[in-house]
């Protein structure tokens, strides 16, 4: 979720923020209480202001079924109207939509061109998709190299779970050293879900490196208060998922020359 495009209101005096981003973080903050009645009806006045940010998260609970009667054919109406705005989660959510399958026919290829999509928007989990994808998802057959470029830039724009797959390339290599530090660089990018994933990859560890991240994944997954994994997947990344722009752009061009500007 990115710029604004169209009709924003004023800024209020004082906050620095507008109205629209009010009633987007008002959202957000229902997201996390679970109170999703209020999430959607804050999301809705929010995309009456056709920003595609806020296009983008009402679809996102359309998509989930958050306060509402779940409809993928309305999100996906709402992810494409945010996605022709510049919004690269949009594009993001589109991507999951058609590579799940999810209601709407599977298709790998518009899976791929909308991840690329969001990627060029600055959205460095999409990056980890498309490794995940030259993993197993393309049609002609896994590129493991090319996964392993994809997670790497990933990761260096701050995804807890391209460094996840970061480190379970290297445990793949026996590099149990060049594994910790993906392992541990992770640690404070991720959330409650992100932590739990970890601490099930590293469960059989006997490494003492690794059951000290193991121990420290557990602490800050028990010491989360939740909501995290709402926000994580609602269309943005979590405060703490902060880059170098320079640096992400950097590593997406050496994943995908020809595609990342």
């Amino acid at each position: 979720m990115k710029n604004d495009m169209l009709g924003r209101e004023p800024s209020l005096p004082g906050n620095g923020l507008d109205q629209v981003e009010i009633q987007l973080l008002l959202g957000q903050i229902s997201l996390d209480k679970g109170d999703f009645a209020h999430a959607f009806e804050m999301f809705a006045v929010a995309a009456q202001s056709g920003q595609p940010r806020a296009l983008n998260m009402l679809g996102r609970v359309y998509e989930r079924g958050w306060g509402v009667e779940r409809s993928v054919a309305r999100a996906l109406d709402y992810f494409e109207a945010a996605a022709q705005g510049g919004d690269g989660w949009a594009d993001f959510n589109i991507a999951d939509l058609y590579l799940a399958g999810d209601g709407v026919p599977r298709n790998v290829e518009r899976a791929y061109e909308h991840y690329l999509r969001a990627a060029r928007r600055g959205v460095a989990k999409a990056l980890n998709m498309l490794g995940l994808m030259h993993e197993k998802d393309l049609p002609g057959g896994p590129d493991p190299d090319g996964a392993r470029l994809f997670f790497e830039a990933a990761a260096q724009g701050g995804d807890c779970w391209a460094c996840l797959n970061m480190g379970r390339l290297c445990l793949d290599g026996n590099d149990m050293q060049a594994a910790a530090r993906w392992f541990e660089r992770s640690l404070p990018l991720g959330f409650a879900q992100y932590w739990l994933a970890l601490e099930r990859v590293l469960a059989d560890a006997d490494n003492a490196v690794f059951q000290n991240i193991l121990i420290e994944a557990r602490r800050r997954r028990m010491a989360s208060e939740g909501g995290t994994a709402n926000r994580e997947r609602a269309g943005c990344p979590p405060p703490s998922q902060v880059w170098s722009r320079q640096r992400y752009l950097e590593m997406a061009s050496k994943a995908c020359p020809q595609n990342i500007r």
